[in-house]
């Protein structure tokens, strides 16, 4: 799943964004801003691998806050002035896209980005997991298992339990696939910590983990 964010202060231009990401299987919105400044700490903190940056915006252009980032996403342009093009593409924009966006468009411009973050991409041995204001670096294999609780994520370690502030279905995305698996709605497993299955229930640590009827196939196929 590609993280993306919404930068733009046009409400009618982030309903049509927020549509499209909705529609597109690979795709899951992270944050939506209404200006630079406001997404200055969501940015930084939240993992984003693609932004839909309007270039007119309040107080500080889209581009020149792109410029501010030290660590950049990739970005698409979205601007109903065509003039500024050339100036997004000198930053190595992914694409730029003309309001109002058609769909069409809207597809080739992610086909670009997939490619982009195939060729780039490493897999990943770590996350980052925010808790409150924290953020905490934390290694795939030192993961037991996901517990939804509420608008909140409890994370079970080896001698430790964080909750998280984020959704079971963002962090789900955010996972490798290879090695997490949902077994229930409110649980994604380490499938490499698993002990053994019984019934319903997969052993983990010193937990029994309940397996739903429609989870159940996909977790024996990781397994295997």
């Amino acid at each position: 799943m590609i993280r993306c964010a919404i930068i733009d202060d046009e409400p009618l231009s982030r309903d049509v964004l927020r549509q499209f990401i909705s529609d597109h299987p690979d795709l899951i919105l992270s944050g939506e801003y209404k200006d630079a400044l406001e997404s200055m700490a969501g940015i930084e903190t939240d993992l984003v691998d693609l932004l839909f940056l309007d270039i007119n915006l309040p107080k500080v252009s889209g581009i020149n806050f792109y410029k501010t980032l030290a660590n950049r996403p990739q970005v698409i342009f979205t601007t109903a002035y065509p003039e500024f093009a050339l100036e997004g593409f000198e930053l190595n924009a992914v694409d730029y896209l003309m309001k109002p966006i058609p769909f069409d468009r809207f597809l080739q411009a992610i086909q670009k980005v997939k490619e982009r973050l195939k060729v780039h991409h490493e897999p990943p041995e770590h996350i980052m997991l925010k808790v409150d204001k924290k953020l905490y670096r934390t290694a795939f294999e030192d993961i037991l298992f996901f517990e939804a609780f509420g608008d909140y994520a409890k994370v079970y370690l080896e001698n430790q339990v964080l909750i998280i502030t984020t959704t079971m279905k963002k962090m789900e995305a955010e996972l490798p696939k290879e090695l997490f698996v949902r077994t229930h709605k409110s649980f994604i497993i380490n499938t490499s910590k698993v002990e053994f299955i019984e019934g319903n229930q997969a052993k983990i640590g010193n937990k029994l983990i309940p397996i739903g009827m429609r989870y159940r196939e996909s977790l024996l196929k990781q397994l295997n």
